[in-house]
């Protein structure tokens, strides 16, 4: 009884780790997405590539060799889709992201917190006055 109740309470421990939470989060979300951008797809964009090259319906276009069926339509609405999707994660989540990483940057970034020893050659703080490791003096 006792393996069993360490069991429930290491899943437990595993299902509440922050990852796997945001991981589930991620996936409700991009579930959510993929049928805005499908609806976007279907109900928008292909009527305007339909009234531009006069389908309304690509998923009915298709071709027959030797009693073989390739639905070519399909595989069309599937590349368009794609398109959109990848074209709005990149303006609405990766542009931005990139944008908020490039902003003003504090005096502390790109200065090393280490320095490296003359003697051993380790990495140690830069205010130190001695090696850690090999206890040779430092130069300041």
């Amino acid at each position: 009884m006792a393996d069993r109740k360490n069991l429930l309470q290491e899943f437990k421990e595993f299902i509440l780790r922050g990852n796997i939470v945001d991981l589930a989060v991620a996936v409700v979300v991009g579930v959510a997405f993929n049928a805005v951008i499908q609806a976007l797809v279907k109900d928008i964009i292909t009527p305007i590539v339909a009234a531009i090259f006069g389908k309304h319906d690509f998923s009915a276009l298709q071709f027959e060799i030797h009693r073989s069926k390739f639905l070519y339509g399909d595989f069309i609405n599937a590349v368009i889709a794609f398109l959109s999707i990848a074209a709005a994660v990149f303006f609405f989540v990766v542009k931005p992201v990139n944008i908020l990483m490039s902003g003003p940057r504090t005096q502390t970034e790109g200065v090393s917190e280490a320095k490296m020893c003359p003697e051993c050659l380790s990495s140690i703080p830069r205010g130190a006055r001695r090696c850690a490791f090999c206890t040779s003096a430092v130069p300041a």
